[in-house]
């Protein structure tokens, strides 16, 4: 068993060995690099200093980003012998290790590990695999740890308090910034220490009210180089860029799909609050909001019904806001199309929020096709032996 250490005290075993490796890593572990093969390589550092712990040799990477949901990284680290091995042991420590990934020096993703899994084959080979998810994870770990209530603020302001709340706990700052930015919603708010409320769910609950908005917490450097967390916020929505990229197929495009879901189609949605009642002697009815679109109906479209269930809400307004807002976002048959794409320079993990023209021109659309989207996720898959790297996009409808 690994003796538990202190972060500068993990730090200091091991940063004459990161340094080394941050010199050796390509030259050793990787396969041969022409001029246009991107160099990947994953820092291991502390979560609460940001000291760096490891660089270490990666295989059979993948890793992903979203604006709604966290991202996850997987990969492998070979341990051909103990040396190796005793490196692994000491920078991945699932709960306390922060990775970041860079791709020719640039900040690609960063996140928490969470998993690791060694791993040993019949002829005795080792290696260990680990999951990590993206900082805003470490928000589903994350409780209320007192009362927080206010009146008339930006819901903005709401996410900034709800995260300076988690940070200012012992052990609780692992360095997400925050900005000034305003949404121009004002919303009254108050949440009880005693629901036991994560942060997240807190978050994600606010953003998804009407008139809402989107979060993640996007990492780069900044000018001074430094690797940074930042919250970002958007309402309506995270948009970046002033002008559409451009991908047609044929093109950068190598596949794309481009599914239709109405099962989860809805034009009446009922949300389901917390029961106001409070004499146990007497039956107990949960409030309840209603919200349709007599519009889909009068236009021909069959009544399709669907429910939301909110524990935590005793109040009707708020029960309301969340009926109308999954109204909105559920009237039409949900269309998350995916593209795998070539990375010919214009695909980063800044795209996130940007809006792409898409040109198809195929059997399924004969006569052209030419439809604007925004960019909501990104998966990369770092070139291997085999294998070329590739970006897969999800797209929502603009």
């Amino acid at each position: 068993m690994t003796t538990p250490t202190t972060p500068n005290t993990r730090t200091a075993r091991t940063a004459r060995t990161a340094r080394t490796a941050l010199s050796t890593l390509t030259a050793r572990t990787a396969p041969p690099v022409t001029a246009t093969t991107p160099v990947y390589r994953a820092l291991f550092c502390d979560l609460r200093t940001d000291q760096v712990i490891d660089v270490l040799p990666l295989t059979e990477t993948k890793f992903d980003d979203y604006i709604g949901k966290p991202g996850s990284l997987t990969a492998t680290i070979p341990l051909p012998g103990p040396a190796l091995a005793q490196r692994a042991r000491l920078a991945l420590q699932p709960g306390r290790t922060a990775v970041w990934l860079e791709r020719d020096g640039d900040i690609w993703w960063g996140g928490v590990l969470w998993t690791r899994t060694p791993q040993s084959d019949e002829q005795g080979r080792m290696r260990v695999q680990f999951q990590a998810g993206t900082f805003d994870s470490y928000l589903d770990h994350r409780i209320l740890s007192g009362d927080l209530f206010g009146t008339a603020t930006d819901q903005f302001d709401i996410v900034r308090t709800l995260l300076g709340h988690a940070q200012e706990q012992p052990g609780g700052d692992i360095g997400i910034s925050a900005g000034p930015e305003l949404s121009g919603v004002v919303r009254n708010y108050s949440y009880g220490w005693s629901s036991l409320a994560r942060i997240r769910e807190l978050i994600d609950q606010l953003a998804q009210l009407a008139d809402g908005f989107e979060w993640r917490v996007h990492c780069h450097r900044d000018a001074q180089g430094r690797r940074v967390k930042r919250l970002q916020l958007g309402s309506p929505a995270i948009v970046t860029g002033h002008t559409d990229l451009v991908l047609d197929q044929p093109g950068a495009v190598i596949s794309y799909n481009l599914p239709a879901d109405s099962t989860v189609q809805a034009n009446v949605w009922v949300a389901r609050g917390e029961s106001a009642n409070t004499d146990q002697s007497q039956e107990s009815l949960p409030l309840t909001a209603r919200a349709e679109s007599a519009q889909d109906i009068a236009e021909g479209w069959p009544r399709l019904e669907s429910t939301s269930d909110h524990s935590s809400v005793q109040d009707e307004a708020v029960l309301a806001s969340f009926a109308r807002a999954e109204l909105a976002r559920q009237r039409r048959p949900e269309v998350i199309p995916e593209l795998t794409v070539r990375m010919d320079g214009r695909v980063t993990p800044a795209l996130l929020g940007a809006r792409i023209r898409l040109r198809l021109h195929d059997l399924w659309h004969p006569n052209g096709s030419d439809h604007r989207y925004r960019i909501v996720g990104l998966a990369v898959t770092p070139p291997q032996r085999t294998a070329a790297e590739t970006a897969t996009l999800y797209l929502e409808e603009v």
